[in-house]
């Protein structure tokens, strides 16, 4: 494991970054041209969601990932939440501007879908976290940083929770995630790093 946590650090953070933004482009292009199917926003919604959903987790995974298997990815976590909470606003917008569009009718959506309304929830969570993963706002907001990045926890739970409300049907893919999530929110309770070593 050493050499591997050896041979991450050779990793530019840059580097992350331009692979996580690849795939917008390439779902934007898909969905111009067709290759999306019959409801080409509807999918591009759902992929973007989906992407943010994934990069959620693998954000939440990374602490308990040093703790139990000793592999560091934490040098990664702040460009990994960075394109989740890009990708959650990508969704969002395409679900704003191409498939609402009526401005009335996106505050009707938000207050009378359940799903929406807790989607929404989510992603104002997210926001001030997007605005303080920075060098700057670390240093001004000293201890009160660390609290206030703890909104990832419930902002996680609230995003998995809408995956699985919009879904239609029993579907368990979104359960799987929720599944995930949960799991990952529980292993930070105390007494769980005991209970996992034991």
């Amino acid at each position: 494991m050493e050499w591997l946590n050896a041979q991450l650090r050779r990793i530019p953070v840059w580097l992350v970054y331009l692979v996580g933004f690849l795939p917008a482009p390439v779902l934007l292009y898909q969905g111009a041209t067709g290759g999306l199917g019959v409801e080409p926003i509807k999918a591009l919604e759902h992929e973007l969601g989906e992407l943010a959903l994934q990069l959620v987790i693998v954000g939440l995974a990374m602490s308990p990932l040093r703790k139990y298997v000793g592999l560091n990815l934490m040098k990664f976590r702040r460009a990994i939440g960075l394109l989740a909470f890009f990708y959650v606003f990508c969704h969002l917008l395409v679900w704003l501007v191409l498939d609402v569009q009526i401005p009335a009718q996106i505050w009707a959506d938000i207050v009378k879908r359940p799903y929406i309304t807790i989607g929404m929830a989510g992603f104002l969570m997210m926001l001030p976290l997007a605005l303080t993963s920075n060098n700057r706002s670390v240093r001004l907001l000293g201890p009160r940083w660390r609290s206030l990045h703890k909104l990832t926890y419930p902002a996680a739970l609230l995003g998995a929770l809408h995956y699985v409300m919009l879904a239609k049907g029993f579907q368990i893919e979104p359960l799987i995630y929720f599944g995930i999530v949960l799991g990952l929110l529980l292993l930070r309770l105390p007494g769980a790093r005991r209970k996992a070593m034991a």
